[in-house]
């Protein structure tokens, strides 16, 4: 079950495809959307306020009994712990899973992501997890999130410019997109950078795969 903190249905259907394309037929993967909350999480007291929202819907998934796993599709995996001390089975936070992806081995890695207002939240969500060390820093798009979300190929563009900065002039050797929906344009990059480039939902897909028995 991937749970997405944002409201907007179109960005679980998205999230869930990729997250099916990653994991591959033979795993069933179903998308829940909270119920409360902005249709896109671009500032701090939005991030909090959908940890609320996520454990909610989390207590649900986890109520039907079948799940073997719940993903939650916010960078900034918000009700992660929470939702983890309540269940039995893994739950995995498709930022957590990117930096440990992009970290893995000592490999020293960028950011590009789109919400100016959460830079401060990213850099300690990576320091939560001990890879400041490893952190070059981060590069924003340029433009309001809203609408380069409403524009995919200025997205895109924006997106893979921000990638290039990270390379060229912060030294990474791996490039995080920080977004669950900013996952079509990561997957949409990946093949235009030599330097691998970590997409949040795919990175938390296999992990979910490492820690289920059978993948799913």
């Amino acid at each position: 079950m991937l749970i997405n903190p944002n409201t907007s249905v179109t960005t679980t259907a998205m999230m869930t495809a990729v997250a099916r394309r990653t994991l591959g037929s033979t795993v069933p993967v179903q998308g829940l959307t909270v119920e409360r909350g902005p249709r896109m999480l671009t500032e701090p007291a939005a991030l909090r306020a959908a940890a609320l929202e996520v454990v909610t819907a989390g207590r649900l998934a986890l109520s039907a009994g079948d799940r073997a796993a719940l993903i939650v599709g916010a960078f900034g995996d918000p009700g992660l712990d929470e939702l983890r001390a309540l269940a039995d089975i893994p739950v995995v936070g498709i930022g957590e899973a990117a930096l440990l992806e992009a970290s893995a081995g000592g490999t020293p890695f960028g950011i590009a992501t789109t919400t100016p207002l959460l830079a401060d939240s990213i850099a300690d969500q990576v320091a939560r997890l001990g890879l400041t060390p490893l952190f070059t820093g981060l590069r924003l798009t340029q433009g309001a999130p809203e609408k380069l979300a409403a524009r995919p190929e200025s997205l895109r563009e924006s997106l893979a410019l921000a990638g290039e900065r990270c390379v060229n002039r912060d030294g990474a050797r791996a490039i995080v997109i920080a977004g669950g929906p900013l996952s079509d344009a990561a997957e949409s990059l990946r093949p235009h950078f030599a330097t691998p480039l970590i997409a949040p939902i795919p990175a938390a897909c296999r992990l979910v795969a490492r820690l289920t028995p059978t993948g799913g």
